[in-house]
């Protein structure tokens, strides 16, 4: 018996997304959109290997059939059905080549194109950190947008488009990422979620017995004996030689009896101590509880009257000739600082333009570390950045030339143009774009004095959060695509202006690009004189 050959074919990585291998994936969405292309292409060529073996199985199933009719009929009178010669040729055939081809066949490996190709697009995967950067950015959100853990697990957000939830694995994932940074909170919070939904019935590889075992512990860790106690208990009735709970079991209620007697001897005076410093703890707002409402919308709102000082208008810059005949728009978002925004200032076109030139060089956003001086990498700084010239593009060029006109500054001294994409929960936490007093040396290399000013574009709408927030005075300036906000940094006396300590909230659904312009004091000395009074 002939076999008909197997033709198996897989596109070995032909399109592939990168030219090298990028890091850190969850600080940009648009890093993360090519992702998208690497999992479909494999996707397909796992088709085409399920395709391959199935036509495989097809082949060995007829010949199955076959043989086990003719068998069936041979072994009913085995001298008859060999008495015929022919019968008697087709088995030595068989049993001496077909078989043989038979046994190649079954043995032929069908995966060979599929694994090749796991091997080319590997080395462009994310990484462990990049998972656990995602996982992390999901605890955030949670902490800013106060969104409990059911309303995220079934991916009930604002504004979505392609709604997902999370499994009872995934939970457990989440909280076990939040375990090994010893965040116990969090732990806590997935854990149970993982337990609810198991709870529900759903189906799912995550055991209640490992959930119960971190939940417990976390708990434990939290303060909350009682709690842990039950937990354990409950873990023990699922499995009751589990040595490790049985441990907990006994120590903890050791520990229960020696705060049972210490308890006897605690004094009303003490409890009242305690009261009195709760109270002090849910008055003091630090910068991160503001920053964290303003990200809400939920920050202070303008009196009456210093609303009416805001208006809009339309600029000319100053009677600038690019600008007499065809004005800007622009609005004041903010009194003090003061803080205006341009609408339709940049076109869509030349959106396209900056997003295409700065998405092959987008890196981690760096800071400046105070103490060394140098560029690194921070928590606080989830988003990838480029740098742009304006000799290297007509667009990015007429841009700069664009900021120029209107805020009558020289943008000779400004740093390139910034191009910024924002990750899974990117942000920049509160901070200052000039360089304090106690930071001299912050952009000494430059040679262009401090940061006098900032120009920031929207390049994209977001969904939900990501806006631009000012604790110190309750600003909340909101992501609107082709409009560009603008402050001053610096007072005219050179003095920094500490109302201007901003930052940019997690996105919580969407994708963030923004630009920016930091102009500098240097060639400013006749546009923006200064001043005998610090505070001016």
């Amino acid at each position: 018996m002939a076999f008909n050959k197997i033709w198996y074919t897989v596109a070995l990585g032909l399109l592939l997304p990168f030219s090298y291998a990028h890091t850190d994936f969850f600080t940009s969405i648009g890093h993360m959109t090519d992702l998208i292309n690497t999992e479909k292409d494999l996707v397909v060529s796992l088709k085409d290997y399920i395709k391959a073996e199935e036509s495989k199985l097809e082949q060995i199933k007829k010949w199955a059939e076959k043989l086990d009719q003719l068998t069936d009929t041979a072994t009913k009178d085995p001298e008859g059905f060999l008495g015929h010669p022919v019968n008697a040729f087709k088995l030595m055939k068989r049993l001496n080549t077909e078989w043989g081809e038979l046994e190649n066949l079954v043995l032929k490996d069908m995966s060979d194109g599929f694994i090749s190709n796991m091997t080319i697009q590997r080395q462009f995967f994310p990484n462990d950190e990049d998972q656990t950067g995602a996982a992390k950015a999901l605890l955030r959100l949670q902490d800013t947008y106060n969104l409990d853990t059911d309303t995220l697990s079934r991916g009930n957000l604002p504004g979505v488009k392609h709604k997902s939830f999370l499994t009872a694995e995934d939970c457990f994932e989440l909280g076990k990422i939040a375990y090994t940074e010893a965040d116990y909170y969090h732990t806590e919070l997935w854990m149970e979620q993982a337990l609810k939904q198991l709870d529900e019935g759903e189906v799912s590889s995550a055991d209640k017995v490992y959930i119960l075992d971190y939940l417990s512990y976390a708990v434990y860790q939290q303060g909350d004996l009682g709690k842990a106690m039950m937990l354990t208990k409950r873990l023990l009735e699922l499995d009751p030689e589990h040595q490790r709970a049985n441990g907990n079991m006994k120590y903890f209620e050791y520990i229960m009896a020696k705060e049972k007697e210490a308890n006897k001897s605690s004094t009303d005076s003490e409890d009242q101590v305690e009261k009195e410093t709760e109270v002090k703890k849910k008055d003091y707002l630090p910068e991160r509880r503001k920053y964290e409402m303003l990200c809400r919308g939920e920050g202070l709102k303008m009196t009456p009257r210093r609303q009416k000082r805001l208006f809009c208008r339309y600029y000319d810059g100053n009677r600038n000739p690019r600008y007499i005949l065809g004005p800007v728009k622009q609005e004041d978002e903010w009194d003090k600082p003061r803080i205006v925004r341009f609408l339709d200032i940049i076109s869509d076109e030349e959106i396209e333009t900056v997003k295409e030139l700065a998405k092959p060089r987008l890196s981690r956003a760096t800071v400046h570390d105070p103490e060394t001086g140098k560029l690194t990498t921070a928590h606080y700084r989830v988003s990838k950045s480029a740098w742009l010239s304006g000799y290297e593009s007509p667009v990015v060029s007429r841009i700069n030339t664009r900021i120029q006109d209107l805020t009558g500054l020289d943008v000779s001294t400004a740093e390139e143009l910034q191009v910024a994409n924002y990750g899974v929960g990117g942000q920049y936490e509160p901070h200052f774009d000039f360089g304090r007093k106690d930071e001299p040396d912050a952009f000494k290399e430059l040679g262009t004095g401090n940061r006098i000013a900032t120009w920031l574009f929207y390049m994209s709408d977001v969904s939900a959060g990501g806006a631009t927030v000012f604790p110190e005075v309750g600003a909340s300036v909101w992501p609107k695509k082709g409009t560009a906000v603008f402050w001053y940094n610096l007072f005219p006396s050179g003095e920094g202006d500490y109302s201007t300590r901003h930052a940019a909230c997690p996105v919580l659904v969407g994708n963030k690009w923004v630009s920016n312009k930091w102009l500098h004091e240097r060639g400013q000395e006749f546009r923006r004189p200064c001043t005998l009074s610090e505070l001016e």
